[in-house]
């Protein structure tokens, strides 16, 4: 029982958190929000440059994506945007699905 207990465990992983919203990254993609609400953010790194021996985010492209499975992929998109550096890009993400979600 106790294994089964532990393997419950692991399925409820923690996310990491931005402004009490999850962010899941998988690859040069991150998601911010939770995908049960109306909208989510959707954000993919472009391009990276160097920066003291790290590879940082460079060109970000930041979608306000509609969560509705009946939409096909391209009705989806709300609003789109190209940011220069990881931080305005979630900046802008984080107002657009704000603004969303209030509505």
């Amino acid at each position: 029982m106790s294994e089964k207990k532990s393997a419950d465990t692991a399925k409820k992983e923690k996310f990491l958190m931005y402004k009490g919203k999850p962010l899941v990254r998988m690859g040069n993609t991150l998601y911010y929000g939770r995908m049960q609400d109306p909208y989510v953010v959707m954000l993919q790194v472009l391009s990276t440059k160097e920066v003291n021996g790290l590879s940082v985010a460079d060109k970000v492209q930041v979608q306000l994506m509609s969560t509705d499975p009946d939409l096909r992929m391209k009705e989806r998109i709300i609003k789109k945007s190209e940011k220069n550096g990881l931080y305005s890009a979630m900046d802008i993400g984080a107002i657009w699905l704000e603004r969303s979600l209030e509505k």
